[in-house]
């Protein structure tokens, strides 16, 4: 008789453990129809076609079953590099590695957008096209988002089984009416977590130059400091505006967040003007130095003369 209820009693607990996992276990279709809108947010916001976000999302997290994804809120599997928010360890490459905890999976989702929009490794992702998931993946992989060999090709199969490329085509169209709260009210809601993740100004107003993020310096500004608050080195900040060394920031100066342009497919030309720098003129247009120089067959180091007309593609 004690042996029975023993029995039953196993039994129970086996079909509880088990009603547990089934309740927590997505398939790829769930997950992509759960997390599509979060994806598209995230591309309209930071250009990163919502096909490779859910693509990397799903892959890394399990379809969102993964222990990261279940008991960190981590769907990208981002380890702890520069990271003051809570942590969580796995066994990953190496035994017990740390990983980024998060509050929830869009803080997850948002972090990926930074993580990528804001490492100089990844900056030449966002010269290609949004809609153009096959090199953005093989760039990734380039770049060693993932040590896997077969990491590209992996994307590009999730991506086409999944028609996800669908989603793409909401860049420039798309209706999020629905969501009660922007962008900007979302991160504020994030910042007052005790996990501190994003610590930026949300005063701060944050614009496009060549389609590359900028913000304007105000007083009291220096480059350490708005590296900090963007989550950015101050050397990959100062890499980004081309400069060698941290010097004195004037109020009103373009400070990019992000690596610019090669050069600038909406403007083909700048009248050079009293006192312009080539510098000056790389920042006005988003476009590197280094590239500037070379189109217009200038000797680096070298200012031009009032009225000179500098090429800008």
């Amino acid at each position: 008789m004690k042996k029975i209820k023993f029995i039953t009693l196993i039994a129970f607990i086996l079909l509880i453990n088990s009603s547990i996992v089934n309740a927590q276990t997505m398939n790829r279709a769930q997950y992509i129809e759960k997390y599509k809108d979060i994806a598209i947010r995230q591309m309209r916001s930071f250009g990163i076609p919502a096909s490779i976000i859910l693509a990397q999302a799903s892959l890394e997290s399990g379809n969102g079953n993964s222990y990261l994804a279940v008991s960190g809120n981590n769907h990208f599997g981002i380890k702890c590099h520069n990271w003051s928010g809570q942590t969580i360890y796995h066994d990953d490459d190496h035994k017990n590695e740390c990983f980024r905890k998060y509050n929830s999976p869009e803080e997850s989702f948002n972090d990926h957008s930074m993580f990528l929009k804001h490492r100089a490794r990844y900056s030449f992702l966002f010269d290609y096209d949004i809609r153009d998931y096959k090199s953005w993946a093989h760039g990734l992989k380039r770049a060693g988002y993932a040590t896997n060999p077969q990491y590209a090709h992996l994307l590009i199969k999730i991506i086409e089984d999944n028609q996800l490329y669908r989603f793409d085509l909401y860049y420039d169209n798309y209706d999020d009416s629905q969501y009660t709260q922007n962008i900007q009210e979302e991160a504020k809601i994030k910042i007052s977590t005790p996990s501190q993740i994003y610590s930026f100004n949300l005063q701060r107003s944050v614009g496009l130059i060549n389609r590359k993020e900028h913000i304007i310096s105000v007083a009291g500004d220096t480059y350490e400091q708005i590296a900090s608050e963007f989550s950015l080195f101050t050397k990959e900040l100062l890499r980004y505006n081309d400069i060698k060394e941290e010097r004195a920031l004037e109020p009103g100066t373009i400070v990019f967040l992000e690596r610019k342009a090669r050069n600038n497919k909406e403007i083909d030309s700048h009248i050079v003007n009293q006192g312009e720098s080539m510098h000056a003129i790389s920042q006005k247009y988003g476009i590197r130095l280094n590239r500037l120089y070379r189109i217009n067959k200038i000797k680096r180091g070298t200012e031009p003369i009032v009225g000179t007309v500098i090429k800008l593609n």
